[in-house]
């Protein structure tokens, strides 16, 4: 059996229509990703969630969601069941002036 750490994977606040990663899989480690939340703090937002697997640079193919609107103080959840390979990174995106906080859960396998 090979052990599973069950954790906050990543946390990040972001604005201004910039991809940033939110959480990639450390070498030698396997992850699901069950739940991202997306909390809207700032202005109404387009949101986009993609998954890009190891040594690609993000593509049209890799996105899970894209330019998904969530007006104002509104939280969108998501239940993902994304399974990840080392290297593999999950990036988020938020258009205007946010900061929209996006926090993503879920397990480790070592």
């Amino acid at each position: 059996n090979m052990p599973t750490s069950y954790k906050v994977l990543g946390q990040v606040a972001t604005s201004g229509g910039a991809s940033v990663d939110l959480y990639i899989s450390p070498n030698n480690v396997n992850a699901v990703c069950s739940t991202l939340s997306a909390c809207v703090i700032g202005n109404t937002s387009y949101l986009r969630v993609a998954c890009v697997p190891s040594g690609q640079t993000i593509a049209q193919k890799n996105y899970i969601v894209y330019d998904t609107y969530v007006n104002q103080y509104d939280t969108l959840f998501l239940t993902l069941g994304v399974t990840m390979s080392s290297g593999d990174k999950m990036t988020v995106y938020a258009s205007g002036g946010g900061p929209v906080a996006f926090s993503l859960f879920g397990s480790e396998i070592y």
